[in-house]
């Protein structure tokens, strides 16, 4: 008998702060920087983004899509048995303890379940489901909480309009439980450390105080050619692994970066626009939490149905990227 790992909820959480471009060009002309909601949405397709107030963290929002997850799902929090979390903006430098360690504590969870967090940037997510998908696959685990959580309003250099218009908070995440039926199908991970340059940041550690500057850096143009080729590539990789075609997929979810790159990966690919998931517009880029943000957006709206099969697609800072097929 074969065993599945299947997505038996979804949640998702974003700060209650909602910016739109017009009040973000009010922000930023503070500050000297001239844009415009022209400018941001004809480059990126983004009309707003959330941003958390003092004192919110990563392990804040994502407790609360958790929550949202365990409730749809029907199931308690103290049956989860592996807590996986996607982020690059941890509640604490260095990573620890752990953002899942963090969550696991603010859910109540005392059993003493295994958490991780795993750091992907915007193919986190991706990331986090497959290692959840192997684990129940291999019978170590029955129920996952799979989550991508970030802050990224406190890395953008809000005087650099190339990259703090793009990006947004906010959290999304899914209940994995060991089932019978089809559930995730397969997943194909990739990174080539040798594009480390084009998306990071500076920022190091250095006796206690920070080296370089703590905000994210992005090669635009560099990113947007690889994020096309690459999410194709290793989307119909994916659909060849499991002896699926591009006709199989009812649903894509490619990570909400932009919709131009968005659009151009999934023509690429051959998926009409009408089959694609898109939340860029009002969540901008989430990083780690865009996919499952978009997936829950879709499931609770009534896009995406059982049974249906699901492909998500992502490409992250490392460079990392990847994909997962489910289906639901």
């Amino acid at each position: 008998m074969t065993t599945y790992a299947k997505i038996i909820g979804t949640g998702s959480c974003l700060p209650p702060r909602r910016v739109t471009n017009d009040e973000l060009t009010a922000i930023l002309a503070a500050d000297g920087v001239e844009t415009s909601d022209e400018w941001i949405r004809s480059r990126s397709g983004i009309a707003a983004r959330h941003y958390v107030d003092d004192g919110v963290m990563s392990s804040d929002l994502g407790v609360e899509a958790a929550k949202k997850a365990l409730d749809m799902a029907s199931v308690e929090a103290g049956e989860i048995d592996l807590i996986i979390v996607a982020t690059a903006t941890p509640d604490f430098l260095g990573g620890f303890p752990n953002t899942a360690c963090v969550i696991q504590d603010k859910l109540g969870i005392k059993n003493g379940c295994a958490a991780m967090d795993v750091q992907a940037v915007c193919s986190g997510f991706v990331y986090a489901l497959s290692v959840a998908d192997n684990f129940i696959r291999a019978g170590v685990h029955k129920k996952a909480l799979v989550i991508g959580a970030e802050v990224y309003s406190r890395i953008l250099d809000f005087k650099d309009r190339t990259t703090c218009v793009l990006f947004g908070d906010g959290a999304g995440a899914v209940v994995l439980s060991a089932s019978e039926e089809p559930g995730i199908m397969g997943s194909r991970l990739h990174a080539d450390g040798s594009y480390g340059d084009i998306l990071y940041m500076t920022g190091k550690l250095t006796n206690g105080a920070i080296d370089g500057q703590a905000f994210l850096y992005m090669d635009g143009t560099a990113v947007y050619k690889l994020a096309v080729t690459l999410m194709d590539k290793v989307g119909l990789e994916v659909l060849e692994m499991t002896g699926m075609s591009v006709s199989d997929v009812d649903w894509l979810i490619p990570h909400q970066a932009n919709i131009r790159i968005m659009q151009s990966a999934a023509r690429k690919m051959g998926v009409s626009r009408e089959h694609v998931v898109e939340t860029v517009d009002q969540h901008a880029n989430t990083s780690a939490a865009s996919i499952p943000l978009a997936l829950d957006t879709a499931v609770r709206d009534g896009r995406i149905k059982p049974g249906q099969n699901v492909l998500m697609v992502a490409l992250g800072g490392g460079l990392t990227w990847g994909a997962v097929l489910a289906k639901m």
